[in-house]
C-alpha cells in the first residue's frame, strides 16, 4: 500500500473536508474497497491480492430486482496483477464471488483491468495515474451484463502523511451523461515502515447528469490499518455509513503478495 512523508494541521484540515464532502453506492455490492496509489507490480512480477468484505449490518433489500441483499453476505475476489512495464500494470479479478447469509455461494462475474501510473509512485512526493476497468456481471450482481471503470489517481505525499483521491466515474456504456460519480479517499499516516493507519471515504453520488437526493446517495467513512510483513502486505479496515442508504457496517481485509 501507499507509503507517505508532514504537512500537519492543513493535512488534519483537508481529511476533515474530505470526509465531510466524500461519503460508497446505494444498496450496491462491492467485490474491492480499496484507494489506488499508484503502486504498480515490478515488471515481469506477478502479485496476488485477496479481496474480501463482509458486511455485519446493511440493506435487507437488494438495490434492484434479483440483486442480492447486502446484510450478512461476504464478497471478495483473487486478482493477478502483472507488471508489463514500469507505468503499466495488468490486472484480471476472477472470480468474483458472494456468500450470502442463507449459505449460498454465488459467482458473480470476472473484472480485467488496465492501470497506467508514474513509475515508483511509492517514492514521489507527487504521483498520478489512471485505472480502466471491464466488467461481466452475473445478473444477481449487476443490473447491466457489462460495467466499466474510470479511475484516476492523484496523490501527495509529506513525511509521514500521504492523501490520495480517486475521483471515479463508473458506467455501464449507455453514455456520458449516465456515468455515476463515486469517488474515493484516502488520508494516511506512517507509524513506522512497517505500519500506516488512514481514514478512507467512498462515495456514489449518482449519475453525473444529475446526482441522487442526499437521502439516495451512499457515503461511508472507514478505519484503516496496513502491515508490511516480511513478504505480505495487510490491509484492514472497519466503515460505517453516513446516510440512510450506506450499509451501517462493512469489515474489509485485503491481503497482498508477489508470487
Amino acid at each position: 500500500m501507499s507509503r507517505t512523508r508532514p504537512i500537519g494541521p492543513r493535512l488534519s484540515m483537508a481529511f476533515v473536508a474530505l470526509a465531510t464532502l466524500s461519503a460508497s453506492s446505494a444498496l450496491a455490492q462491492t467485490d474491492e474497497i480499496q484507494v489506488y496509489d499508484g503502486g504498480l507490480a515490478a515488471p515481469g512480477v506477478v502479485n496476488l491480492t485477496l479481496h474480501d468484505n463482509y458486511t455485519p449490518r446493511g440493506a435487507r433489500t437488494p438495490g434492484f430486482p434479483g440483486g442480492i441483499a447486502p446484510n450478512h453476505t461476504l464478497n471478495g475476489v483473487p486478482e493477478f496483477a502483472y507488471g508489463v512495464t514500469p507505468w503499466f500494470e495488468a490486472g484480471l479479478y476472477l472470480p468474483l464471488y458472494t456468500l450470502q447469509s442463507n449459505g449460498r455461494a454465488r459467482l458473480d462475474g470476472f473484472k480485467l483491468r488496465a492501470l497506467f501510473a508514474a513509475p515508483d509512485a511509492d517514492r514521489r512526493d507527487l504521483f498520478y495515474g489512471v485505472n480502466f476497468e471491464f466488467s461481466v456481471n452475473s445478473r444477481h450482481w449487476a443490473e447491466k451484463r457489462t460495467g466499466g471503470e474510470i479511475r484516476p489517481i492523484i496523490g501527495a505525499r509529506h513525511g509521514p502523511w500521504t492523501v490520495i483521491a480517486n475521483p471515479i466515474l463508473d458506467t455501464d456504456y449507455r453514455g456520458v451523461s449516465h456515468m455515476t460519480f463515486a469517488p474515493a479517499t484516502r488520508v494516511a499516516y506512517d507509524l513506522s515502515k512497517t505500519w500506516t493507519v488512514a481514514g478512507e471515504t467512498y462515495s456514489d453520488f449518482g449519475e453525473i447528469r444529475r446526482f441522487s437526493p442526499r437521502a439516495q446517495q451512499s457515503h461511508q467513512v472507514f478505519a484503516v490499518v496496513d502491515h508490511k510483513a516480511a513478504n505480505l502486505d495487510i490491509e484492514a479496515g472497519v466503515g460505517w455509513g453516513l446516510t440512510q442508504a450506506s450499509d451501517k457496517l462493512v469489515l474489509k481485509l485485503i491481503l497482498s503478495k508477489d508470487l
